[in-house]
């Protein structure tokens, strides 16, 4: 069954090239040459961020996706996971919500450079 927000999310940034939009747990992620870069979660998109980008979407007036979790052993925290609120006037502004998502693909992809393992070199 098709979602309509996330159908909305596809032709907003169609200018990205290829994205997919894969369910998980009671949202979607956003990805892109096989990085999740996006985070659907109701009818918000949430970009990958780093500090940089973090300051960028506070300064759009943006903000955190924090995770509440409802049970288990850590429900009540409040969790900050490394999403941020796409502003609300990229939504109607493909050419900027594609500029945003660019760079939230590129913290990912830099964060996945990071965790890749090292390979030895050679004797």
């Amino acid at each position: 069954m098709a979602e309509p927000f996330h159908d909305f999310v596809s032709e907003l940034l169609e200018g990205m090239g290829p994205i997919t939009i894969r369910r998980m747990f009671g949202g979607a992620g956003v990805y892109a040459d096989g990085l999740m870069f996006g985070l659907i979660a109701g009818e918000v998109l949430h970009l990958k961020v780093d500090d940089a980008l973090k300051a960028a979407l506070a300064e759009a007036g943006s903000g955190p996706f924090i995770w509440e979790p409802q049970n288990g052993p850590r429900k009540g925290e409040k969790v900050d996971m490394g999403y941020w609120r796409l502003p609300e006037r990229a939504l109607d502004d493909p050419d900027e919500a594609v500029r945003w998502a660019r760079k939230a693909l590129a913290v990912a992809r830099a964060k996945a450079a990071a965790k890749a393992p090292k390979r030895k070199a050679k004797r």
